[in-house]
Parts: C-alpha cells; structure tokens; sequence
C-alpha cells in the first residue's frame, strides 16, 4: 500500500533539504551498528537522487504542456495546458496547495512506485481520507466545486486503469487477467476510533459510478460506526454490477492486525490504519501527522514493505490428487513427491501425508522466494517506495532492510480451498466412514475421470458440464456417491469441521516457515484467477470434479452450484472458524439484478452485507448480473467490451478474461432472492 504522507507534508524541495541534513549527520558514521549503521548515509544519498529525479519528471511534464500550449489554436485548450504546467510547476518543487495538485502528486508518486517494482498489486490506501484536508479547504475557499472533484476523480480512475500488466487469457486462464490490483479503500475508523468516512469518498464513490472502469478497485472498510447514508451509497454502487466496491470487515482485520504485528509493537491506533494491499491481502498502517489549512490531520498510509511475496499460489486439490497417485503426476509422469509408499488405511493417515507433502513443496518455494527477494534487495532496492514507506526515512533503511514499521508480511498463498475441502469430506465418507469403495477404487474413478471427457476435449471448464465416454455406465455409481457427498456451504457441520480443522493446523504449521525478514508467515486465501489454471493441471476430484475443470474460486466460496440451502447457510459454514486467524479470507456471491432492484433492493443487499460481517465474515463481493448475460457476451463478445464481472478481488472486462475462468463465473450459484 502506498504512502503519500512525505511529498505530501514537506514536498520535493523540503525532503532534499531533509536529506543534505541527514547525509551530514550520518555519512560514514556506523553508528555502533556496523555495515548496516555505514548504509544510513548511502540511503540519504539514495533519496536525494530519487527526489530531484521525482521533481525533474514533474518539471518535464510542465514543459511539455507549455510548448503544447504555445502551439494551440484553441483558448479552452490552451487554457487547459496551462493549468496543467502551473500544477506540475508547483508539485515539481512544493507540497500542494490544492486539492488537483495533492491528487496530481500522488498519481506520480505512484507511477513513480510501479515504475521501480512490480506493477500488480501497489495499492492506493484510503486516498479519500488522505486528501481531505485539501478537498475541504477548496471547496470552503470556493476555488472548486464537487462536480469538478468528481470529474479529477473520474480521470483519476482513467489514468489508474492504465497501469496495464500483459497476463495469459489463453486456455488455462491466466493468473491475473491483466488486472493490477489498484485497491482503494474507504471508510474504517479514524485515529480516533469513529468513522473515518470524509465527504470527499462519497465522491471517489460517484466518481466509481460514473466512469466504469476496472481501475481502481473500491473497498468498503465496513465497521457498525460508518454513516448510513454511506453505506446505502456504497450498496447503490454494488448494484451497478461492475463488481465493486467489495465489503471487508473492520473489526476483523483490526483483531488480525494486533495479532500479527503486535510483537512489531503495533498498538491499536495503527490497528485502525489498515487497509487493503493488492486485490485482497490486509496491509498494516499508520497514522501520520499531515500540517495543512492551519490544522494537524492524522492520515492514514501504508506501513509495511509488502504483503504479497511468499509462497504462491498452492493448488491444495493438486496436493491431495498427488497423495492419491504415491507422488507421481499422472498427466506427465513426473515423480513430483518422494514416493510415501502408505496404504493410508484411516483419513487421519491420509491427511498426514497431504500435511507432509505440503510442507515439503513450501519448504521448497519458500527457500526459493527469500533467494529471489535477497537478490532483488542486493541489486533492484526499492527507492521510490523507500521514500514513502514509514519509518525508512528515520532509520535510514530501504524496505528491503527492514527499514518500515511492520515486516512481518510474508504469506502462504492458498488455491482451490473449498474443493480441497469438499474433497476430503467425499473421501472421507464414501472411503472411511461407511467404507463403500477402497481408496484404490476412488483413485482409479478419478484417474478415469469418472467415465467423462476431460475439460482438455471439450474446452467447457464449468464444473457442471460432462460429456459420456464408454465408460461412463462403469464409474456412475461412484461419481454419484462423490457429487452426493456432503458439501460445504450448507451449514453442515460434517464438511464445515473439515474446514475449520484446516484452518487451525495452518494456524499453527504457517509460523513455523520463516521469510527473508526473519519473521513468521501466516495464511492468505485469494484466488485471482489462479483457480483457473491450477484447475487446468489438475485431474478429476473426489468431489465431483472432473479432469481440467476450474477450482472453487475465493476460499469460502461455495463451489458452484453445491451450496443448496440458501446465501444464509453459507454464511454458517464460512465462519465456523475465526476469521482474524489470517490476513483474509474470500466470498464471492452472484446475484440476479432483480433481486436487488430499487431502494428497497438497495436496503436488501446492504443488510446481507451487514449480516455476513455481524457473524464475522472478513469479505464478501458481489457480481449483479445474470448467466444468460454472461452467456449471451461469451457468445457475442463484441457487443458486450464494456461488460465488467468481478473475478476473484478485483474487476475486469468480461472480454479480457480467459475462457476457463469465464466459465466458472456464469456456473456459480445465482441467487434470485436476497
């Protein structure tokens, strides 16, 4: 998550004059602290050619709007330009002094940030709460109106979605579908402790309803204290059906906040900080002290070098199929695990050995990420962002030395959770409990795809789509007692415990991995769209699944189409455990747009969304379209480019998603009442 708060406090000219007195004090002194105490004055140093190299790419963009402007027939368009050259003037060497310029430096703070790192997943933090002081003064001045706020945020969203990665739409589906995850959050609590929601997002949010794009993606910090009116605009948005904002629950993140960076000495006013990092993933926060319009605003930023390297992403059915077939991968023969050789005579066996396997292949991808993220702190530091970040300025530190506040932010990414789990409870039934096939019998049924074609044939990647083979008459009874099995989802506690007993070993196993900054790693469940590929790899499930197939998107999501008695039911089984265990954890929903219509619908899914958080659910999103929709744009896609869906913690046009993955959005479960 960004943080904007140095620019924005003493702008470029004040951090140079910053850094000659910080190279003054520390340069060539270690300090008592060695190597380490000696990198103090190279980090200053550092800092000062990032800022005047920040200022000149200002100054350049000045330039280059006044010699447009020099060569433009037009006076509104002239005019236009030299607005443009007096902003990047001013941002080139002061802190703004309104509110079209604060906004105009952060975009380049940002750009400045995905310019140096990786450009999926730097997110913009609660930028409504962070440019208020400058929104209020402007419109108390009279110098700006909301409608021209609306439309600076309206061009804000164009130039945020044009931050574009190049993804694989191809037959597996890719992992981000070109999206790069620009989050901005709204709402959650102030330093204080009372809402934090200022005017000004009530316009980020009308500027989301006005320009329809992917970018940036909106995130409701809901917590009970937030204004009605707020929350029924934020629903109203929802309902549009471009799949944003998402809902994510304050008060939960908070609990995981202290828990996870509380031996970092986090205390409950940066708790309040958080927001969200990427698609999904809680980023820790803090509150920063902003000198503006004569007033001290506390404004909240990003805290933490990142929270989105470490282990990525798990196939957790992938694993188990491995446990079934000794460690070899049927699809090519590679014996991808030492060989266990165990009959696996009871489901506590059988689970042991996935734990066994699991732990080996993070062991593995764990070495290989703190390598890769060593190299990269040696060779490619992070300098732009080691400006932002608090307290790198202080300690003299860039992010990748520890220098933030909170480092404790290196995750285990998981995939395909509830068809692990749905799995598990198939085999646990039909196998151990009322022992009606071997585990033999089971394995060869998958191995044969339960008598169906393979997804590799038809090129259909919905669960619920089957084609006969030969020897579909041979596996029927088997792949019925398989679809039959309990699923999650229905608040039935003989698949629910399966996942509460998931999340407690993972609570306790994730720890004991440790990243590259010495810290313990902890559980993250997104599933962007990596369901679709690791589905592709992966053969036929115990539960139903056949060969090919996409996983359960999110991680307490139903898989499409098992979740039989109602949303409700659904909400029981996802908090059967406590959610502040992990940094998220992810709910997606479909729903027909007639069963939110009008005020009263509006009012109906903002209670769904409240209920869900009251029971303690971390997130829920929604995509308001209907399948016959999503198939008519399948087959016609060129009538459809400004369709949007939600996929899994972020939005994108429905014609830029990969075929698997569009797939699984029109077979998830559709609820026609809310």
């Amino acid at each position: 998550v960004m943080n904007y708060y140095m620019p924005l406090q003493y702008g470029f000219d004040g951090i140079l004059e910053l850094c000659d007195e910080k190279i003054a004090e520390t340069m060539g002194e270690a300090g008592g602290d060695g190597v380490l105490g000696m990198s103090r004055g190279y980090y200053y140093a550092a800092m000062k050619e990032i800022v005047k190299g920040l200022s000149q790419w200002c100054e350049n963009y000045a330039r280059k709007a006044e010699d447009l402007a020099s060569r433009e027939p037009d006076e509104a368009y002239k005019k236009n330009y030299l607005e443009i050259a007096q902003v990047m003037h001013n941002i080139a060497h002061k802190r703004p002094s309104t509110f079209r310029e604060a906004l105009q430096m952060t975009l380049c703070l940002h750009l400045g940030v995905v310019n140096e790192d990786p450009q999926s997943g730097q997110s913009i933090g609660r930028l409504g709460q962070v440019l208020q002081p400058f929104y209020e003064k402007d419109i108390a001045d009279g110098t700006t109106t909301e409608e021209e706020v609306v439309e600076l945020l309206e061009l804000y969203r164009i130039k945020i979605t044009c931050i574009e990665c190049f993804a694989s739409a191809g037959v597996s589906g890719g992992v981000l579908s070109g999206n790069t995850f620009n989050n901005l959050s709204l709402g959650g609590q102030n330093y204080d402790g009372l809402s934090a929601v200022t005017p000004l997002e009530y316009l980020i949010i009308e500027a989301g309803m006005r320009a329809q794009t992917p970018q940036p993606t909106l995130s409701i910090l809901y917590d009970e204290k937030l204004p009605e009116d707020f929350l029924m605009k934020a629903a109203a948005c929802t309902k549009l059906g471009m799949g944003y904002p998402a809902w994510m629950n304050n008060q939960v993140s908070m609990n995981f906040m202290l828990r996870q960076y509380g031996p970092e000495s986090m205390d409950l006013y940066d708790a309040r900080a958080w927001c969200l990092g990427g698609c999904l993933e809680s980023a820790p926060g803090c509150f920063l002290p902003l000198e503006y319009n004569g007033k001290v605003t506390m404004i909240p930023g990003g805290a933490s070098p990142t929270c989105g390297t470490g282990i990525h992403f798990t196939g957790l059915p992938k694993v188990l199929e491995l446990v079934l077939t000794n460690g070899v991968d049927k699809r090519t023969g590679k014996q991808v695990f030492p060989p266990h050789n165990k009959k696996l005579e009871t489901f506590d066996e059988l689970l042991d050995q996935w734990k066994e396997y699991l732990d080996i292949s993070n062991r593995i991808v764990n070495k290989v990420n703190n390598i890769q993220m060593d190299v990269w702190r040696k060779y490619n530091m992070p300098a732009v962002n080691s400006l932002l970040k608090p307290d790198c300025f202080k300690k003299g530190q860039h992010i990748d030395n520890c220098g933030a506040r909170y480092n404790a932010c290196i995750n285990f990414e998981s995939c395909g959770t509830i068809t692990f789990i749905n799995s598990l409870a198939s085999l646990k039934k039909n196998v151990y409990d009322t022992k009606k096939y071997t585990l033999e019998e089971m394995t060869d049924a998958m191995l044969h795809n339960f008598g169906f074609r393979t997804a590799y044939d038809t090129g259909v990647f919905s669960p619920d789509y089957r084609e006969s083979t030969d020897d579909a008459q041979k596996y029927a009874a088997i792949f019925a007692d398989c679809i039959n099995a309990p699923k999650y989802g229905n608040a039935d506690p003989y698949a629910d415990q399966l996942l509460r007993d998931y999340h407690t070993y993972l609570l306790y196993y994730l720890p004991t991995l440790e990243s590259f900054f010495g810290k313990p790693e902890y559980l993250c469940q997104i599933s962007v769209s990596t369901h679709g590929p690791q589905g592709f790899i992966t053969l036929a499930t115990a539960d139903g699944r056949l060969a090919g197939t996409t996983y359960s998107d999110g991680s307490v999501s139903a898989a499409p189409g098992t979740d039989k008695n109602g949303v409700y039911a659904l909400f029981e089984s996802a908090t059967v455990y406590d959610h502040s265990q992990n940094q998220n954890a992810q709910m997606n929903l479909k729903l027909h747009p007639s069963s939110v219509q009008g005020v009263q619908g509006t009012r109906k899914l903002l209670e769904l969304v409240r209920t869900y958080m009251r029971k303690g659910g971390f997130h829920v999103q929604f995509n308001v379209v209907s399948s016959d929709t999503l198939k008519e744009a399948q087959k016609t896609p060129d009538q459809y480019r400004d369709l949007m869906v939600r996929v899994a913690g972020f939005t994108q046009y429905w014609c830029e998603i990969g075929k698997p993955i569009q797939d699984e959005v029109i077979y998830r479960t559709e609820y026609e009442e809310v």
